[in-house]
């Protein structure tokens, strides 16, 4: 039997759809802070006229407070009526191979999310729907900004019960109407402490910034004998308050786990999120680590998934494997996403390109004459090719190590300024979906530029080839899809199959294995081109 039961459905002949509607208590999820705001300006307004009713009744002033709490009732009133209209306009309905989602009352808007281009299924639950058990289930598609699909608000067990579906159905698990999918368990990897979390955003470029900011006020004051750059400052204290503010109540209690149908974070102190990214879908890998979490061997973990757009609703806690942890946690939520690397020695390759420099661990780097245009991490910035994807090293103050598996990379560019021209160098840039983590090869000799360019587009086309259907839970967790599709011959009921197990956790691949042969390179010219943009068919891009 389904679990949806927010409200009686509704079957669509023409389409053969099942339409739902949400829970009825969702307008006051989605419309308590346009009342709190109506309340604070009504009583604001009508401060005067209560501090009038005292001992001496003032019938002027109690007929004014009568008005104002009269047109208070109508405007509520009003808001309530129209978030009623509004519920009861916004319906879903989960279709064999799309889901579908209408509202509106004037102007009608119909969306829907087809379930072979899902990259990831969220939960969210904000504070005030935490109280009443409700979550918001948030599907993210390939595509733009506002491709996504926002179903809510439903019950916390039903939200948990459809995400399970719609994975599912996405994995290429077929779902009949009616029928629950199973919940697939999870196995939890790391924690992250709410102290770390703290200690973190403490050491981040914050920290010396506000130093600066308040020994430049406290010098100010003692200077001028005034108050007045206190007043100036305060913008700016008040922005990066907002900031750790932010870092710590979205990156609060987080939790990585993985289970049969993807990678599983949870997060959030006031509002809570909890993400479902399929594996595969992840474009690029980044491990980061600011100069203040040097001494604690701290790193960060984000990447880029195709639906995660920058600039729209999402937040940045959306891209993160890992907000902090040390190395080996780090290592473990690395895995999670590109569990062989191609390499006999993975833990080789990637401490060179954590703490290396130079021509360790395979990598090539800047020449000399790139020292003029990189001071300070010339020797550093380079890549190094791995089986299965492009290791990229940057930085000396803020170290990053960005992992591109060679077939997310769709275009490819070879980019050349007149410094660069005049020093024989170029820069290398692997295009990938729009993201947090891009990825781009700088200052390398121009013939190393060129060779990169051509032996990347090749390495990218044959991975491309190789690669197979994004069905995940067949091919990781084929019991889960019998579970869904074994039947009782008798009765129709689904056989109860045996616990699904969950995958251990990845680990780098055996020492000693041999990596793919590289591609066959071909001749660099002398000179590159200004900008030459590669498509992955090999012809010029435009």
């Amino acid at each position: 039997m389904s679990t949806r039961t927010s409200a009686a459905p509704e079957l669509e002949p023409e389409t053969g759809l099942v339409w739902r509607r949400m829970h009825p208590v969702t307008p006051v999820v989605r419309g308590w802070t346009v009342i709190v705001v109506l309340l604070f300006i009504v009583l604001q307004n009508s401060a005067e006229s209560l501090q009038g009713l005292g001992d001496t009744v003032d019938l002027a002033r109690g007929v004014g407070l009568l008005w104002i709490l009269g047109g208070l009732a109508v405007v509520l009133a009003v808001v309530s009526l129209y978030c009623w209209v509004a519920w009861r306009f916004t319906r879903y309905a989960i279709g064999t191979d799309a889901v579908h989602l209408r509202k509106g009352i004037l102007f009608r808007q119909q969306k829907q999310a087809r379930l072979d281009r899902l990259q990831a299924v969220d939960i969210v639950q904000p504070l005030l729907a935490r109280a009443f058990s409700l979550a918001e289930l948030r599907l993210e598609v390939a595509g733009g900004a506002g491709s996504g699909v926002a179903i809510g608000f439903l019950r916390r067990a039903e939200a948990d019960a459809l995400r399970a579906e719609l994975l599912a159905r996405a994995a290429g698990v077929d779902v009949a109407e009616g029928e629950a999918a199973p919940v697939a368990p999870e196995r939890v990897l790391y924690e992250v402490p709410f102290a770390t979390t703290a200690g973190s955003v403490v050491r981040s470029f914050v920290t010396p910034v506000l130093v600066l900011l308040v020994a430049g006020v406290v010098i100010a004051v003692a200077v001028t004998s005034s108050a007045a750059p206190i007043f100036t400052l305060l913008p700016a204290l008040l922005g990066f308050g907002g900031y750790v503010f932010q870092r710590l109540v979205s990156e609060a209690n987080f939790v990585g786990a993985v289970s049969p149908d993807g990678i599983r974070s949870r997060s959030g102190l006031l509002e809570t999120r909890s993400q479902t990214i399929p594996p595969g879908r992840v474009q690029a890998i980044r491990m980061r680590q600011p100069l203040l979490w040097r001494r604690k061997d701290w790193w960060r973990v984000d990447v880029t998934v195709a639906g995660y757009t920058i600039g729209g609703e999402t937040k940045e806690v959306s891209t993160l494997l890992l907000p902090v942890g040390p190395r080996e946690t780090a290592f473990d939520a690395l895995w999670l996403v590109l569990p062989d690397l191609g390499v006999a020695d993975p833990l080789a390759l990637l401490a060179a390109g954590l703490d290396g420099s130079g021509a360790d661990g395979g990598f090539t780097t800047s020449p000399r004459a790139a020292r003029w245009l990189d001071p300070l991490t010339w020797r550093r910035n380079g890549y190094a090719v791995a089986g299965r994807c492009l290791v990229i090293r940057r930085g000396r103050l803020t170290r990053s190590l960005t992992l591109v598996p060679h077939e997310r990379t769709q275009s490819l560019a070879l980019q050349q300024g007149p410094w660069q021209r005049r020093l024989g160098l170029a820069s290398v840039a692997l295009h990938v979906t729009l993201g947090p983590v891009q990825a781009q090869v700088h200052h390398l000799g121009a013939a190393d530029a060129a060779r990169l360019l051509d032996e990347q587009d090749d390495r990218a086309r044959s991975a491309r080839r190789a690669e197979g259907p994004e069905q995940w839970m067949r091919r990781v967790a084929p019991e889960l899809a019998e579970q869904v599709e074994a039947t009782d011959d008798a009765s129709g009921v689904p056989v109860q199959a045996p616990p699904v197990p969950v995958p251990p956790v990845p680990v780098p691949p055996v020492l000693g294995a041999e990596a793919p042969a590289a591609a066959p390179t071909q001749p660099a010219p002398e000179h590159p081109t200004h900008d030459d943009t590669r498509r992955l068919d090999g012809e010029p891009s435009a």
